[in-house]
């Protein structure tokens, strides 16, 4: 059959690949599992544990903290059953997640799965979508680490935060200077290697359950049966829209497969730490919420202002157990932060890897630790919590996240059928069905959210192609004929 060639195809010139061919070039599967174990990247120090406390660490934080008091007005009482909802939504991804991570133990995550699925363009669309999820996100978190610190300090001394050092200079204020007090502390423990990190991170998470458990201990003495009726005053459209809000409470799990190349046994413990960081986690989160609207009428939390750390006061009429939580909540949410830094810096690494950003982001020291890129991203990421208002940019990284969900669950559907002969560690139930749910779970989210939340999604992504089609193409490890100049 002779080969017709588009005019675009015709006029490339000879040895360099037509731009159709760019755009759709994929990474072998092969290939990505083949750099992962070559003794020249990241070393492998973790097991099932360490890997679970990375996805505990990163998921268990800011949506049970602030996000239940936003939830429970919508909702009512029925909030338990809408943090079910959100879960069993996340649990599709979390099942693609588990496949992929399994057959492909690549730091890159859901852009190394694109990778080898959809084509090199796709994949960096994916890629810039968890720069922004993660680096945002560490930024959001490090300035609600902030509020938490002041309302400690409040509590035990009756003092307050200048709103100076609380605010950056958009917001009023001069610098948010504990937002970029956590991110740099964090980025410390991240130089001082894997190894040490992960040891941090597992206290830091040990200390967030014991504080959880301790509310549901405290906060359950005081659980009143009329507190739950009616127990869906504002219906399944209330319980829906409540879920919707949830949802974002579970989008940490992936941080999980951004530790493939640092896993002793990947293929058996990935989808394992997956799997059980996403059941325990949704256990805590319907514990919590239970115990929270039963010992206090849902129309308390109508102003969502409600805290969990307001909860135990109202219920032991003493601050002294509202002081142990909001110690316990400084250092939970310094976990998100240290957890989501990581996840951020290995997905530059595979991304430089393959000569789409620059090769900085994939240098590693005697350690295995890539020391320039951890230091770039931690300064960065705390410049932006310290000096910019998150607004919108922040919901956007919701977009960023289903999106990149989207993508892997596409990629199990197309590795299903092009590669049936792969070893699969994991495997999807109710594959091709719960794939296709998966993949239509997260557009209903991402199309429910504002016009607003889309224009920011837009403009990052306009940056995003820019860059890809002025740099990351023409320097990517794919391409035939590297190109000259710059």
């Amino acid at each position: 059959m002779v080969d017709q060639k588009t005019p675009a195809d015709a006029a490339a010139p000879v040895g360099v690949p037509a731009l159709r061919e760019r755009l759709t070039r994929r990474k072998p599967v092969e290939k990505l599992v083949a750099e992962t174990s070559d003794g020249t990247g990241l070393q492998r120090h973790m097991g099932f544990w360490q890997l679970s406390m990375i996805g505990i660490g990163a998921t268990l934080g800011t949506g049970i903290f602030v996000v239940l008091g936003e939830a429970v007005p919508v909702a009512g009482p029925a909030v338990v059953l809408a943090f079910v909802l959100a879960g069993v939504t996340a649990l599709f991804s979390a099942l693609a997640y588990a496949e992929m991570a399994g057959m492909i133990p690549a730091s890159g995550s859901a852009y190394s799965y694109s990778y080898a699925t959809i084509g090199e363009f796709m994949a960096w669309v994916c890629g810039w979508c968890l720069m922004l999820t993660y680096g945002v996100s560490v930024a959001a978190v490090g300035v609600g680490w902030g509020q938490y610190i002041d309302e400690l300090l409040h509590l035990t001394t009756g003092l307050s935060l200048p709103g100076a050092v609380l605010a950056g200079p958009l917001e009023g204020g001069v610098v948010n200077l504990p937002a970029a007090i956590v991110v740099l502390l964090s980025m410390f423990a991240l130089l001082a290697g894997v190894r040490e990190s992960s040891r941090v991170n597992a206290v830091m998470v040990a200390v967030k359950v014991a504080i959880l458990a301790m509310f549901v201990a405290i906060a359950i003495t005081a659980v009143q049966d009329g507190n739950f009726a009616p127990f869906m005053p504002m219906g399944m459209a209330g319980v829906s829209a409540a879920g919707a809000t949830l949802f974002f409470s579970y989008i940490g799990f992936d941080s999980v497969s951004t530790a493939s190349e640092e896993a002793k046994n990947p293929q058996r413990d990935l989808p394992r730490a997956i799997m059980f960081s996403m059941v325990l986690v949704t256990a805590i989160y319907c514990l919590v919420a239970f115990a929270a609207v039963g010992a206090l009428d849902w129309t308390g939390f109508v102003d969502g202002e409600t805290s969990l750390a307001g909860i135990l006061t109202l219920v032991t009429g003493t601050p002294v157990w509202a002081v142990v939580f909001a110690a316990g909540a400084v250092l939970a949410l310094a976990s998100v932060v240290l957890v989501v830094l990581y996840s951020q810096t290995r997905i530059l690494y595979a991304m430089s890897r393959d000569g789409l950003i620059p090769k900085a982001f994939s240098t590693v020291d005697a350690k295995g630790t890539p020391r320039a890129n951890t230091v770039i991203t931690s300064v960065f990421i705390a410049l932006l919590a310290a000096l910019v208002p998150l607004g919108p940019l922040a919901d956007a990284t919701s977009i960023g996240t289903l999106f990149a969900f989207a993508l892997v669950n596409v990629a199990v559907l197309v590795l299903r059928r092009t590669r049936p002969d792969l070893p699969r560690a994991f495997r999807v139930p109710g594959a091709p069905v719960t794939p296709v749910l998966g993949v239509l779970a997260c557009a209903y989210l991402m199309f429910s959210m504002s016009p607003s939340v889309w224009a920011a999604f837009g403009a990052w992504l306009v940056v995003g192609l820019a860059v890809y089609f002025g740099y990351g193409m023409r320097r990517s490890a794919l391409e035939r004929v590297p190109a000259s100049g710059v």
